[in-house]
């Protein structure tokens, strides 16, 4: 393994990737026209966007209360930081995997700036049962025939 880069505060980075950031700077560069005073005028890019602009006010989706915070949070950049554990890894000098643990979200923001297109495959072992085994009941039988 490489050696591991000291980092000061304010290096960027100790700071996952500011999505909207990046969003607004992308619509800034196509659609300059669309922004007054650094802010999006959404009636000049509906405008500048045509036809490809969906009006309809019915529209089919999953949601819930709540779902407009959870993607604010999503979005907000995490100052987090992955610490590796050589002395918990197996084979840490030889093999090229990496087990984090810690809250999704966050491991999910930091690996998203440092490892974008390094990552195969990412397992998220969901946070119900925490610690549990997995043994439950799962010898169902349909009794139904067709």
């Amino acid at each position: 393994m490489s050696e591991i880069k000291k980092l000061v505060l304010d290096d960027p980075a100790t700071k996952s990737a500011d999505i909207v950031a990046e969003n607004v700077d992308a619509l800034k560069a196509l659609f300059p026209d669309a922004f007054k005073e650094g802010k999006i005028d959404f009636d000049v890019l509906r405008q500048l966007l045509g036809g490809a602009v969906d009006e309809k006010d019915e529209k089919y989706g999953l949601n819930w209360h709540g779902k407009r915070k959870a993607r604010q949070i999503a979005l907000t950049p995490s100052t987090g930081t992955l610490l590796p554990c050589p002395e918990e890894s197996v084979d840490w000098d030889t093999t090229q995997n990496l087990m984090i643990e810690g809250d999704n979200l966050e491991v999910l923001k930091l690996l998203q700036k440092s490892y974008a297109g390094k990552v195969k495959l990412i397992y998220i072992d969901p946070p119900y049962n925490t610690g549990n085994d997995f043994v439950y009941p799962d010898d169902f039988k349909d009794s139904l025939r067709n």
